[in-house]
């Protein structure tokens, strides 16, 4: 086979053969001959500086984004992290060719540190490292125009609005704008002329939001350092985080909590079981708010309702917990304190328990105030009173039937000169006077020591009562907190 005498130069040239004495043309393509004259051309002409003729020329450059990935939405510390592709399109005029001349090439690949490059930037920019994107080649074409499309890990500061956690929905914005061209000088539009939003057909979804808005706005803002005007790009993304994971570890944990406070409530205050029950509802609520602090920012302008909620029922647990020892105490070793004030009284028996029907089956069965009345004591003990009686007259020596008979006329006179008879009866009745004092005085003691008792037993009753009510208006203002925050947190679902 006839081979030309410039392919035989090319094959030996690749086999490391050295034709430099039969030609003195290097055997390289037209591409590579057409990218080292261009470079050549930008080196004498240099990187710095707008690639324009004039300087009042402006230049327009065409920008956009291809989201790829939700790599993390970090909450504590305010910041979006993204995969994108850039997607940058202008004219450069150092960069222009015939292709008639060039063997017909219509486009070649330069690197893009060899040439002038736009400084559009990421305004709410929030990383440490001092480049956010990868190197990548520039797409050149003939007439000039560029097309450069390098990958980029951004971290975007955005504020978070954690109130309806975990049923939240969350708006960042991706500003983008020449740093330091104003809008006569460089000029930014968007890539696409039907949509301006960023490019998610080639997008991975997130295992925990969802995109519900994407849109592009540019904007034209006047800074107060300079009058000219400067034109960003703006991308707004509004993600809602999806609950599945979030149900399992706070939303289910949190509604059989809420169950078991409920029967909290519902034990009586003088049982023990309702101090255990009460505390370790408490200890699984702080842990469920441990766990809460770790998703959401330290220093958030609004807490979490479903936070909020922890911390209410917190402290409904630990009053009526508190009410409930004091309850406790009451009942297993008495009252310690006088009565309940007057105030509390009406304020709880005859104000908040008549509100929640609740006076007259706490109140049914309750001791009236005790008053010495004797006729009414003497008719309360009337056997018993009257056997003690007669065993004290017996063991005077006295026959109660004596001392009915009558005095016998034949009987002879006393030492002292009354009837021995009438003698005998009166130092009975002296004795009889005397017992019967200290029977009254016995039982005046034994009324007093049983009115007291009977007094302690009734304000123990009234303070259980009010211990009661109390009990059951945390029970009715925790069932409202439960109403109102499950409506407060679904609302933002």
């Amino acid at each position: 086979m006839a081979l030309s005498l410039r392919h035989c130069k090319i094959s030996f040239y690749i086999i490391g053969t050295d034709f430099a004495d039969f030609d003195d043309e290097e055997p390289i393509s037209s591409e590579k001959r057409l990218i080292k004259r261009l470079l050549d051309r930008y080196q004498t002409q240099g990187r710095i500086g707008r690639p324009v003729i004039n300087t009042a020329d402006n230049i327009t450059v065409y920008f956009g984004l291809s989201l790829i990935q939700i790599l993390d939405v970090d909450e504590t510390n305010q910041v979006l992290k993204t995969n994108v592709w850039f997607h940058y399109k202008w004219q450069d005029i150092l960069l222009q060719w015939n292709t008639t001349v060039h063997d017909d090439i219509q486009s070649i690949r330069i690197p893009s540190n060899k040439i002038w490059l736009p400084d559009i930037l990421l305004y709410n920019f929030a990383d440490d490292r001092l480049r956010e994107q990868r190197d990548a080649l520039v797409v050149v074409a003939s007439d000039g125009w560029l097309l450069w499309m390098p990958q980029a890990i951004l971290r975007s500061s955005c504020l978070f609005d954690t109130l309806y956690f975990p049923f939240d929905t969350q708006s960042c914005n991706l500003k983008f704008g020449s740093w330091t061209y104003n809008g006569n000088k460089l000029d930014i539009k968007f890539v696409g002329l039907k949509s301006h939003a960023m490019d998610t057909s080639d997008f991975v979804p997130s295992n925990e939001w969802d995109i519900i808005e994407n849109m592009g706005i540019r904007n034209v803002k006047f800074y107060s350092c300079c009058p000219e005007p400067y034109p960003d790009l703006t991308f707004h993304l509004t993600l809602k985080r999806k609950i599945a994971f979030y149900t399992f570890i706070l939303v289910l944990p949190c509604a059989l909590l809420s169950l078991l406070t409920l029967v909290i409530f519902w034990v009586p205050p003088e049982s023990p079981a309702k101090l255990q029950l009460g505390m370790s509802v408490f200890v699984a609520f702080f842990f469920l708010l441990l766990v809460l602090a770790d998703s959401t920012p330290r220093a958030a302008s609004s807490i979490p309702l479903i936070g909020a909620y922890f911390c209410l029922s917190m402290i409904l647990i630990t009053m009526s917990t508190v009410l409930a020892c004091v309850v406790a105490n009451m009942y297993f070793r008495g009252v310690r304190v006088n009565r309940a004030p007057r105030w509390l009284r009406r304020c709880m028996v005859d104000g908040v328990a008549r509100v929640l029907c609740l006076r007259t089956k706490l109140t049914e069965g309750e001791m009236p105030p005790v008053t010495k009345n004797w006729s009414a004591c003497i008719r309360k003990y009337p056997d018993r009173d009257i056997k003690f009686a007669k065993v004290r007259l017996l063991d005077n020596g006295v026959d109660s039937r004596t001392t009915h008979q009558k005095e016998s006329p034949e009987a002879g006179l006393g030492e002292n000169g009354l009837d021995p008879a009438i003698d005998k009866n009166y130092s009975t009745r002296t004795n009889i006077l005397h017992e019967v004092r200290s029977i009254r005085e016995l039982l005046e003691k034994n009324e007093d020591r049983k009115l007291k008792q009977e007094e302690r037993e009734r304000y123990n009753r009234e303070w259980k009562v009010i211990a009661c009510i109390t009990d059951r208006l945390f029970f009715i203002i925790y069932v409202l907190i439960n109403i109102g925050g499950i409506v407060m947190t679904f609302k933002g679902v």
